[in-house]
């Protein structure tokens, strides 16, 4: 019969239920605001405002229909431990937890049932709540938001005005007020508009808005004619697909919202030196963003300059052609209906007749190409335009290609080819049978294009440019000075960042604070008129197409709301009737800036006071002069390495330009969490089955009695292998979650789950539990003996090694340490332990543990809760040993061991090793006594 009191699930559930509640009806876990409704005591933290700060963040969760597995929490446990200790060193924690609403699956949904994608959006935030309360975690709830909020994407829309009006100064580097560009434009103060003030209204307009930091362009974009949208670079996989349903996507010309995030690619480069972020994340954000160094040469084109860029100009000499991307605008102006040479390499025509005829052929056939694809294909294609470009370094005349390698995103869309020192130009010369020209030494080109710095060779001419023998830094100096006094180029800094398209054509999303008058002229309204709320609609489904028309065009489900999308308005010109914008911001507008509305989500004035935000995330005097400031710990998957952390960035670099923020960087430290994985099933077909309904029979696995595979992968829905925290809860209760979570391995490494383990958490808390509470009783167990010295040394090297390893985010050797504490204690005391020896222990366990170590401190006398108790110290005369146990050799052999005073003499050490072996040097010479002191004694005898 199990025992009255025994910690069963059931006594568990109960404690965690009791003790959820009391920290909510209580604010336990509220933190004071400098300023503000939130700049309200907590009776549990007196003087919280004048302790230092912490302020833990974990990355947006987008509230899913389904709910919760065991591996979403992982990552919000932690910082709910490292959070809870840091409260306990005396610190004003801010730790919250809000919801990414806006995006396609809650407007899926909506078209699949005609439910408004609101109604499920709550009901998934409602769930993600209940499942999420029932972990235990430490939240300040006054501060939770979800970016479907209309005050809170009121704010996302007041910020994208501030980006709209704004312009970056690239003599200072920053953004600043478009109106302060405007009125330079009207004195005629701006280089190459000095003919402002003389445009009518719609040219000025057209001037303005080239320098908007958010501005309409008429480019390249990615459509998906099955999701009905066009989506960002990032959105896009490697093979050509939407990363959100795997359709097709498409290359496409298109008019549409961007964000000029390029004219920060410096400052999001260089201040990634300023952050404490995985090595690992900050190489993927400096890939992206791809800054390189080298020269813009202008090529002569039939009387048309074609400019490339190239980060090795010291190889013009080896050009042997030219390479447009094919949607290069120079393309329909070069080529031509004039039928192909009969000499012409048949490979360079597409089989087609004519360069027009095989241009058309060409670009039709690699629509569906992502960038990606384009750029990796080893099969190169390409079609020869018919004309012929000057090399300006020394005359020769080199055919004109386009090819899918090339594209327009990066450098200028064109590339002067060296395939001798370049591996996919290799690959096009020697398809195309093109000439490969050595020019710089050390390679073998008959075989493969050299790529690495060498000894410039063959690079000559007869106006001033002689780079041979040269290094490749001397030899690309000297080609960029030449090509500068020719006037043939000049050089550069190139990006592969591209301008972050901004629109969607979806409806669950915010809407563009945005009309158009008559002449199509972009107004930004007023502060006054936000929020520009979402209209209700009988149909949310944008118009989608078939995932392979590429022709199709998008027509966003806004623009059925005709009484919304034509509206009179007074901007103070008199009423006039406008135009609404009828796309929404991508799902990364509210994600962008969340962590600052934490800090002041009661704000009605501003998105965030400067003091609330200076006080959380503004740079800190005691971490040096170069502190960025940010949220002290975020939280996050490294998938998150460049979309989000990128965008978030720039927005708030621009918020700090414009004097809205005292922070230079939103995160200043980044920890990625790893995954928990789990294995899944499949069965004859490789149709994933359910793991929870598969049986193991002598090493083999059945699913209702058919033979399956096991594999391994991320747990989730689409394996069947998810398992619910709730299922864990009922079974075990939260804290043996929390504690088996913590306890499975490094919290940035992956790990896998197995529910047969977790009974091994909830033995370690029963043990913890039996220390205090007698199973039969309920009685305390305790005494007040004092403790002995072993005891103390257990105990205070326990706390130095947790303490350490809480604040290095080990959660996993915190477990691992107070198991083998409690192990101590328990075989030492199996009648009853001091309290000095289990108190501490109380306290240690915290943070991982909360439930059960708040009851067991109220049962141990304490008053209201521990979540602000002092942590345990240590004293460090407990962490060194007084004395040592050491081997003894005899003619190198271990022959007995010795206890000595860690401070022993050498004549100690060998006066006990004499004693301790005897029997093995009786009757014989001791002719060598080696010492290593703290290590062995060695006896050479014979």
């Amino acid at each position: 019969m199990t025992p009255e009191h025994r910690y069963s699930p059931e006594l568990a559930g109960q404690i965690e239920s009791a003790w959820q509640n009391y920290w909510i009806d209580n604010g336990t876990f509220n933190a004071p605001n400098p300023v503000g409704n939130l700049a309200v005591e907590n009776p549990a933290n007196p003087g919280a405002a004048d302790k230092p700060k912490l302020f833990v963040q974990d990355m947006f969760p987008f509230p899913s229909g389904a709910g919760l597995h065991v591996g979403h929490p992982l990552g919000y446990i932690a910082t709910d431990v490292y959070a809870r200790y840091n409260r306990m060193l005396g610190k004003n924690v801010l730790h919250t937890l809000g919801y990414d609403a806006f995006g396609l699956p809650a407007e899926q949904y909506a078209i699949q049932t005609g439910t408004h994608p609101r109604i499920k959006t709550q009901e998934s935030i409602d769930n993600m709540e209940r499942q999420l309360g029932r972990l235990g975690l430490g939240h300040d709830r006054r501060r939770s938001v979800a970016t479907t909020d209309v005050e809170f994407y009121k704010w996302t829309q007041w910020i994208f005005l501030q980006i709209f009006n704004a312009y970056f100064d690239q003599d200072e580097q920053k953004a600043k007020p478009i109106a302060q560009l405007i009125e330079r434009l009207e004195r005629g103060e701006v280089e190459g508009h000095e003919d402002y003030p003389t445009l009518d209204r719609a040219a000025q307009a057209e001037v303005v808005d080239s320098f908007r930091l958010v501005y309409r362009s008429n480019s390249m974009v990615n459509w998906c004619p099955g999701l009905g949208t066009v989506l960002a670079n990032e959105e896009v996989t490697a093979d050509g697909k939407s990363e959100r349903g795997n359709f097709p996507v498409f290359r496409k010309q298109l008019s549409q919202w961007m964000m000029r995030i390029t004219a920060y690619s410096d400052r999001l480069i260089d201040d990634l030196d300023l952050l404490d972020w995985p090595d690992k994340v900050k190489a993927m954000q400096r890939n992206w963003i791809g800054r390189s160094k080298g020269a813009e040469v202008d090529f002569d084109v039939a009387g048309h300059t074609v400019t490339v860029f190239t980060t090795r100009p010291d190889t013009l000499f080896g050009a042997s052609y030219v390479t447009l991307a094919p949607e290069h605008e120079l393309v329909d102006t070069l080529v031509t209906d004039t039928p192909y040479a009969a000499d012409v390499d048949p490979k360079w025509t597409y089989n087609a007749a004519s360069p027009m005829e095989a241009v058309e052929a060409y670009r039709a056939a690699i629509a569906a190409k992502s960038d990606v694809e384009r750029q990796e294909n080893k099969d190169k294609t390409g079609v020869f335009l018919g004309v012929y470009a000057t090399n300006p370094v020394n005359g020769d005349k080199l055919p004109v290609f386009i090819a899918d390698y090339v594209l327009t995103g990066y450098g200028t869309g064109a590339i002067m080819a060296v395939p001798a020192h370049d591996t996919r130009d290799y690959e096009f010369a020697t398809e195309f049978n093109l000439p490969i020209i050595e020019v710089v030494a050390g390679g073998n080109i008959e075989q493969e294009a050299f790529v690495d710095a060498g000894t410039a060779v063959n690079s000559a001419n007869d106006r001033g440019l002689d780079l041979n023998g040269m290094s490749l830094d001397e030899a690309k100096a000297t080609t960029i000075e030449w090509l500068e006094a020719q006037g043939a180029g000049v050089g550069k800094i190139q990006y592969k960042l591209r301008d972050w398209l901004f629109a969607r054509q979806r409806y669950w999303g915010e809407p563009f604070p945005i009309v158009y008058d008559e002449d199509g002229v972009a107004h930004a309204l007023p502060d006054s008129m936000l929020p520009i709320e979402l209209p209700e609609v009988d149909d949310y489904k944008p118009v989608s197409f078939d995932p392979e028309d590429a022709d199709s065009s998008p027509q966003p489900p806004l623009a059925k709301a005709t009484d919304w999308v034509n509206v009179e308005l007074d901007l103070g010109d008199g009423p006039k009737m406008y135009r609404r914008d009828t796309n929404v911001m991508p799902q990364w507008a509210g994600s962008s800036w969340y962590q600052l509305r934490y800090i002041d989500p009661e704000n009605h004035d501003a998105f965030c006071d400067f003091a609330n935000e200076q006080y959380w995330t503004g740079p800190q005097a005691d971490r040096g002069a170069q502190d960025p400031g940010g949220v002290d710990l975020y939280v996050g998957g490294v998938e998150h390495a460049v979309l989000h952390l990128l965008y978030s960035r720039f927005w708030h670099k621009v918020l700090f330009d414009l004097g809205y923020v005292s922070s230079k960087e939103p995160y200043r430290r980044l920890f990625n969490q790893g995954y928990i994985q789990a294995f899944a099933y499949t069965d004859s077909r490789g149709v994933y089955v359910p793991a929870a309904e598969v049986e193991e029979r002598d090493g083999q696995f059945f699913y209702h009695g058919e033979p399956v595979t096991q594999e391994y992968g991320k747990m989730g829905k689409s394996l069947k292998n998810a398992v619910a925290p709730d299922e864990i809860c009922d079974d075990y209760g939260a804290d043996t979650l929390r504690v088996y979570e913590m306890a499975m391995g490094p919290l940035d490494t992956s790990r896998p789950w197995a529910t047969k383990d977790v009974v091994g958490a909830q033995r370690f808390l029963q043990r913890t539990w039996r220390l205090v509470v007698d199973e039969e009783s309920g009685a305390i167990r305790l005494h007040d003996a004092a403790l002995t010295d072993e005891d103390n040394k257990q105990l205070h090297r326990t706390i130095a090694g947790v303490r350490d390893d809480y604040d290095n985010l080990r959660m996993n050797t915190v477990v691992a340490k107070l198991i083998e504490y409690v192990n101590y204690v328990t075989k030492t005391y199996p009648d009853g332990a001091p309290r000095a020896a289990v108190e501490p222990l109380v306290l240690m366990l915290a943070p991982v543990a909360p439930h059960i170590a708040e009851e067991l401190h109220q049962r141990l006398g304490g008053q209201s809760t521990l979540a602000y108790e002092p942590f345990p110290t240590f004293e460090d005369k407990w962490l060194k040993d007084d004395s040592v146990e050491l081997p003894v050799q005899v003619n190198g052999k271990v022959r007995g061991r010795m206890t000595v005073a860690v401070d022993a003499s050498k004549d100690d050490l060998l006066a006990a090793a004499h004693a301790a072996v005897a029997a093995h040097v009786e009757g014989k010479t001791v002719v060598k006594e080696i010492v290593v002191p703290g290590r062995m004694v060695n006896l050479v005898v014979k």
